[in-house]
């Protein structure tokens, strides 16, 4: 399996429009931080987990001209406002794209898209069908893909991260229940947010997301949802276990 970080960072993304931090003035490219997403090249299968405002640039910079099927850890916009771009998809492909979520995110999908879902269509908007995520908490089937949901907490708002094979990805947490840890016991790879440094009351911060990473011990780990409070790259990663790792566009990693 092949995971590409399509994005990574905050809800605003990294630079911020109109910041002159040190971070958002930086010429790293490690530093520039499009909004949180992931492609996973699995058993001959693309999936996408998250659609975010940055989609289309996303699908552009990694060249991905496959979509077998998305996959949505929550509602918020910064992780679906791009889910019309899937329309390219539909054209090259000639088929509908699979979208599986909890119903309440795919209730909301139809809400803030609902020409997609109209009884008559208007000519060439994005075909989907959806495959709703039941609370039962077992794996579920993608194309051949298991797909074991991983249950956190946003917040106050229920959200879900994915387990596939010894490969974990959870953004956008700030607390995983005990029965969410033991699922991902023995993980050759696990993703979780950091946002910064200070408090924050609906994402990990840097030291919280390391101790829970520090009692799951995955072989290697990545840090993503980064705002430019967390720091430069290059500084955090120094202070970093070397198995902890902070993840940046464009990174791939294989598990």
């Amino acid at each position: 399996m092949t995971i590409t970080f399509l994005g990574t960072g905050t809800s605003s993304g990294v630079p911020i429009i109109g910041c002159t931090c040190l971070v958002c003035r930086s010429l790293d490219h490690r530093d520039q931080r499009l909004r949180t997403a992931v492609h996973l090249a699995v058993d001959g299968r693309s999936l996408v987990v998250d659609t975010g405002p940055d989609f289309r640039q996303q699908m552009l910079r990694a060249r991905i001209t496959q979509l077998d099927a998305l996959l949505f850890t929550h509602e918020h916009k910064d992780h679906t406002a791009g889910l019309d771009d899937i329309r390219a998809f539909n054209f090259r492909q000639q088929q509908k794209i699979p979208v599986f979520g909890e119903p309440r995110v795919l209730e909301q999908l139809k809400k803030e898209f609902a020409y997609v879902f109209a009884e008559h269509k208007y000519p060439g908007v994005p075909q989907v069908s959806l495959h709703p995520i039941l609370a039962d908490d077992a794996p579920f089937d993608v194309h051949g893909v298991a797909v074991q949901p991983l249950r956190a907490r946003h917040h106050k708002l229920p959200v879900l991260g994915f387990r596939i094979g010894g490969f974990c990805y959870l953004t956008d947490a700030n607390h995983l229940p005990a029965e969410t840890q033991a699922l991902m016991q023995g993980a050759d790879v696990i993703v979780l947010n950091a946002l910064r440094r200070e408090q924050h009351v609906s994402h990990f911060t840097l030291a919280e997301a390391v101790e829970i990473l520090e009692e799951l011990q995955p072989k290697r780990a990545y840090l993503t949802h980064i705002s430019h409070q967390l720091g430069r790259h290059l500084a955090v990663e120094a202070e970093l276990p070397s198995w902890i790792r902070l993840a940046y566009d464009g990174l791939q990693v294989e598990v």
